[in-house]
């Protein structure tokens, strides 16, 4: 387990170092990456739909963002390794159109948006799966994250909340598209059987009449014949 954990810690951990790199650089440097954000409607920002999640406007803004991305980032590629990848590249895509189509008229960076996004993927998952594993981690984002839910209202002008809204909403998307792919909850023996019956509803049974009564020790044969409702004999 605790290889485990030091293994799903790599991605996210390399995903950190070369953040740290860039606005290590762009400081020391004196030179401003802000432009290559996301410029909602403008063929300007495009690019900053991939590359948006790379800057960051302070060391305050890289640091409150690289915990969580350690954090959320681990739980995820620990628990739905299979998924994870496409989880983080599809909610950074995704989250930058639509910041790109209905953010405010400035530019928008950082990872603020992905943070959301693996959030809201972990907390709903286990939900939707039902799987107890999953929906103790589930509690755990909600102990340790609840209060980002404050994040996806309007409030300081210089907060993309935009981000903030639409990551949690990809989160959610994807939480329902994979719901069936990744880890899923055991079933137990009467939970096939209640499978089976459900299966078999709106199917009728007919069987033929015996024309009288043996008392003998003959065999009986009797034959079934399976037709669903609706359906008339051919």
């Amino acid at each position: 387990m605790k290889k485990g954990f030091i293994h799903s810690a790599k991605f996210p951990l390399i995903f950190v170092i070369v953040i740290t790199f860039i606005h290590l650089y762009s400081t020391l440097n004196d030179i401003k990456l802000s432009h290559w954000g996301i410029y909602p409607r403008e063929t300007k920002g495009l690019y900053g739909i991939v590359s948006s999640v790379l800057i960051h406007g302070s060391w305050k803004h890289l640091f409150n963002n690289s915990i969580p991305l350690l954090i959320l980032g681990t739980a995820l590629f620990y628990f739905y390794r299979k998924l994870a990848i496409k989880v983080c590249l599809y909610s950074i895509i995704f989250t930058g159109i639509l910041v790109w189509l209905g953010g405010r008229p400035s530019f928008h960076i950082g990872a603020s948006g992905l943070v959301y996004a693996l959030a809201s993927f972990l907390f709903f998952s286990g939900f939707i799966r039902k799987h107890n594993n999953l929906m103790a981690l589930s509690m755990i984002v909600v102990f340790l994250y609840g209060g980002m839910v404050w994040g996806i209202f309007p409030s300081k002008d210089h907060i993309s909340w935009e981000g903030h809204l639409f990551g949690a909403v990809n989160g959610l998307f994807w939480a329902l598209y994979y719901k069936d792919e990744g880890p899923q909850r055991k079933k137990y023996s009467w939970e096939f059987e209640e499978d089976v019956l459900k299966s078999l509803e709106g199917i009728e049974v007919y069987y033929e009449e015996v024309p009288k009564l043996y008392t003998d020790n003959k065999s009986v044969e009797l034959k079934y014949e399976f037709k669903r409702k609706g359906l008339e004999n051919k």
